[in-house]
C-alpha cells in the first residue's frame, strides 16, 4: 500500500538560521572559533554599519601580532612567500592570520582569486587563518575591510599577521598604514623598471626581496638595489635590506624570517614600533575622515536643490567652479550630511 505523502501541516517548515549579533562571533572568535572569524569578515564585507562595530570591538582588545606588508609586482612570488614565513612562523608556534588582498571583478566586485587556491600547506592547519579580500577600486589596494581586518586578526591573538596586496607602484602607499614592516618583492626581470619605481620602492620597502634568484641577473638586480638605497641620507642601520630567495623551493625564507624578527625586536625595544603604531593610528583618522567628507560630499551633490543650482550655473557658464565650491562649502550643506551620516551611523549600531 502506497503511503500518502504528508499535508502541509505535517510538512516541517525549514529551520530559521540564526543571525548572531556581531558581539557574539567576535566573542567567539576570540576564543578560538575559526566559523565565527570567518561569519565576521563576511559580515564586515557587506555592511559597513557592521563593519564600525568591529572596529570598535577590536580597538578595545590589546593585540600583541606583528603585521608584515609583502607587495610586488605580478608574479613575483609574493604568495609564496607567504606561504614559506607562515610555515617558518608555524614551526615556532607562532598562529597566523593571512590576509590576500586580490583585484576585484568587474562583475561581481568580489575577489579574482579566491583564499582556497592559495596556501594549501596550510588550509587545513588550525593556526593559520586565510582571507582572500577584493580591493574594490581602491588605488592603494587597501579598502576599510582590509584595514578591519588587520584589527581583528590582532584582537583574537594572531602572532603574526601577513598581508599580501595586489601589486606596487608610485602610488599605492597604503601598506605603510598597517604594517610594523613592508617587504618589497621583485624579480631579476623588474632591473628597468626599477628606475621608474625608486621614488615609490624607498617610501614604500623595509626589505627589499629578489625572488626567482636562480634566474639571471638576481645579482646584478640585488646590486642595483643596494646601489639605489646607499644614495639615501639615512643611517646605515636604518636602510632597508636586500635579501635574495627562491620561494619556490623554500631557499632563504627562513633567514628572511629570522632578519625581519630581528628587526621588529629591535624596534620594539627601542620605542620605535610604538611610534609608528602611532603615526598609523594618526594618519587613520584622518583617512576616515577624508573618506567621510568625500561621500558628503557627494550626496550633496546629488540631492541637494541649492548645490544643483550652482552646478548648472557653472554649466551654463554664468558662474566659475571656484566660487561655486566655496558656496557650496559656505552653506554647510556638507557639513549638516556628515553629522547625520554619523548620527545615523552611531544609531545603527546601538540596535
Amino acid at each position: 500500500m502506497m503511503r500518502k505523502p504528508p499535508s502541509s501541516d505535517e510538512r516541517q517548515s525549514p529551520t530559521p538560521r540564526i543571525v548572531w549579533p556581531v558581539k557574539v562571533l567576535f566573542q567567539r572568535a576570540v576564543h578560538g572559533d575559526r566559523r565565527s572569524l570567518a561569519r565576521l569578515f563576511t559580515r564586515i564585507e557587506r555592511d559597513g554599519s557592521e563593519l564600525r562595530e568591529v572596529m570598535r570591538l577590536a580597538y578595545s582588545v590589546a593585540g600583541s601580532g606583528c603585521v608584515i606588508g609583502i607587495t610586488g609586482p605580478p608574479g613575483a612570488g609574493k604568495s609564496t612567500i607567504v606561504d614559506g614565513l607562515s610555515s617558518v612562523a608555524r614551526a615556532e608556534g607562532k598562529s597566523v592570520g593571512v590576509l590576500a588582498v586580490d583585484p576585484s571583478s568587474p562583475f561581481t566586485g568580489g575577489a579574482v582569486l579566491g583564499d582556497r587556491i592559495r596556501m594549501q600547506s596550510h588550509h587545513k592547519d588550525p593556526g593559520v587563518f586565510i582571507r582572500s579580500l577584493a580591493t574594490r577600486g581602491v588605488p592603494g589596494g587597501l579598502n576599510s575591510v582590509t584595514r578591519a581586518g588587520v584589527k581583528l586578526l590582532e584582537a583574537i591573538g594572531k602572532d603574526l599577521i601577513l598581508v599580501e596586496t595586489v601589486g606596487v607602484g608610485q602610488s599605492e602607499y597604503d601598506i605603510l598604514g598597517i604594517a610594523d614592516h613592508v617587504i618589497v618583492v621583485l624579480v631579476p626581470e623588474a632591473g628597468d623598471s626599477v628606475q621608474t619605481m625608486k621614488a615609490g620602492l624607498l617610501e614604500i620597502a623595509d626589505t627589499f626581496v629578489v625572488n626567482k634568484a636562480d634566474r639571471d641577473g638576481a645579482g646584478q638586480m640585488a646590486s642595483a638595489l643596494r646601489a639605489m638605497i646607499s644614495l639615501e641620507d639615512e643611517p646605515a642601520d636604518r636602510l632597508p635590506k636586500v635579501h635574495l630567495t627562491q620561494a619556490h623551493h623554500g631557499h632563504g625564507i627562513a633567514e628572511l624570517y629570522a632578519k625581519t624578527s630581528d628587526l621588529l625586536s629591535s624596534m620594539a625595544q627601542s620605542g620605535e614600533l610604538n611610534a609608528r603604531r602611532s603615526r598609523q593610528a594618526g594618519r587613520e583618522v584622518g583617512r576616515l575622515l577624508k573618506a567621510s567628507a568625500t561621500q558628503s560630499i557627494d550626496h550633496v551633490l546629488e540631492t541637494d536643490s541649492g548645490a544643483s543650482e550652482l552646478m548648472n550655473s557653472v554649466r551654463a557658464g554664468s558662474l566659475d567652479p571656484f566660487s561655486a565650491a566655496r558656496m557650496i562649502l559656505v552653506s554647510g550643506t556638507i557639513t549638516d550630511a556628515m553629522q547625520a551620516e554619523a548620527i545615523h551611523s552611531d544609531r545603527h549600531v546601538g540596535h
